[in-house]
């Protein structure tokens, strides 16, 4: 049972056989605020950062900082707890900046991402952020004849697409490969370059992203090589950025466990920026890391009530009153997950059981095939790294109401979202 608490928040705890998170009574959390209940641990928050922290300030003399991504989750209290750490908030599109905004999130600390961003994103982007990461030469373009000559446009950071892939999934959390939809290959790179030149836009950075919930940097390495060789043929002269992007990986399952260092990953990467412009006779650059779910994926716990135990030959189902329109990674990439009972942690582990949800949908799946103790209807479970891509994607499919999500800190309880009601699933029909 141990291997599978190490999975849950830095400050989750078994006591009288219960489970405890920030020293918070699991079963008393879903008696108060309902079920399906998603809760984030500020201290889970806060280690992780701090362990991007160390290892920059440990292995890059320059500049660096930590940017989190907005679509792992962004509501506004993560969104102000970002600032706390000074963070830089990545926003795709003109909704995660209005929330950005809301939170307070100055703009300089504001960068914009997205794989076709709209006229209207843009005009977003120009008013509230420092930086928008150029995908496509069409995206050049708009912003070159609907925005140049602004007093304050927003530095510009050159995707590039390294076509170089990462071990992860291999259709849907792979970004860098050749047939990828983000960013320019070499070619329409350097065309980019052009048109920033010719047009004066503030070509500031390079950027790249290879996948996500990778766990060997090694790949990361050729990429490197290859936009460092662009940044010399721009021929920076000054402070530039550079970003290789993301998506390292955490530990959803036992079996996964322990979770990749962060420190060997930080220090992967630094060290090959700092040999690569060494080599290269470049000025070292301002370094960016996106963490995206490595900052956020433990935080989160999803609870969830046991409405029926469905026995079909050698398999047991527990039918749950949440599931795949809270959490789709299940129906998009076969994510595995682990689970604990909330209470009766004691037990033996005897019964292999598949964890689904309550949608008209045979794909509305949360875990196949997990040994747990024996579970009755009405028991609550706990599934943890429940944080990142969870409730940014979930969906309102048969009319579920999306959870309320708690904050969670020592002696301190808050919502940050409230349940939905039958009435916000109504307010946007015209009568």
């Amino acid at each position: 049972m141990q291997k599978r608490i190490d999975l849950f928040p830095i400050t989750a705890r078994v006591e009288k056989d219960r489970l405890k998170i920030a020293d918070h009574d699991l079963t008393t959390l879903a008696e108060t605020y309902g079920t399906p209940l998603y809760l984030y641990d500020r201290a889970t928050l806060d280690h992780a950062v701090s362990e991007y922290k160390s290892a920059l300030a440990s292995h890059y003399p320059q500049p660096a900082s930590v940017t989190y991504a907005g679509k792992a989750f962004l509501c506004l209290a993560i969104a102000q707890w970002t600032q706390l750490q000074s963070l830089t908030v990545d926003c795709t599109g003109e909704g995660e900046i209005a929330i950005a905004v809301e939170a307070g999130v100055p703009r300089a600390n504001i960068l914009v991402h997205g794989v076709n961003k709209s006229v209207a994103d843009l005009a977003a982007a120009v008013r509230h952020a420092n930086t928008i990461v150029v995908d496509n030469l069409y995206e050049l373009d708009r912003i070159r004849s609907h925005f140049s000559g602004q007093a304050q446009l927003p530095d510009l950071w050159l995707r590039l697409l390294p076509g170089v892939s990462v071990t992860t999934h291999h259709t849907h959390t792979q970004t860098g490969h050749h047939e990828s939809k983000f960013g320019m290959t070499r070619e329409e790179f350097m065309e980019a370059v052009d048109i920033c030149r010719e047009y004066n836009l503030p070509l500031k950075g390079i950027h790249f992203h290879q996948g996500s919930n990778f766990r060997d940097p090694e790949p990361l390495i050729p990429a490197i090589e290859m936009a460092l060789d662009l940044a010399q043929k721009i021929g920076f002269t000054g402070e530039w950025h550079f970003c290789p992007g993301g998506g390292w990986g955490v530990a959803y399952h036992e079996d996964e466990l322990p979770s990749p260092s962060i420190e060997s990953y930080v220090r992967g990467i630094a060290e090959a920026v700092i040999e690569g412009c060494e080599t290269r006779g470049l000025i070292l650059p301002h370094l960016h890391l996106e963490p995206g779910r490595s900052l956020v994926a433990r935080a989160g716990v999803a609870i969830y009530q046991v409405g029926a135990v469905k026995k079909r030959g050698e398999k047991t189902w527990l039918l749950t009153d949440g599931g795949m329109a809270d959490n789709p990674r299940f129906a998009l990439y076969g994510a595995r997950y682990a689970c604990l009972p909330v209470s009766g942690l004691g037990g033996e582990r005897s019964d292999y059981v598949s964890i689904a949800g309550p949608y008209c949908e045979s794909g509305d799946i949360v875990i196949e095939n997990l040994l747990m103790p024996s579970v009755e209807t009405g028991a609550l479970i706990a599934i943890p790294v429940a944080g990142a891509y969870h409730l940014s994607m979930s969906s309102n499919y048969n009319g579920a109401r999306r959870p309320a999500v708690l904050w969670l800190e020592q002696g301190r309880v808050q919502v940050i979202q409230r349940r939905e009601t039958h009435q916000d699933l109504l307010d946007r029909d015209m009568r």
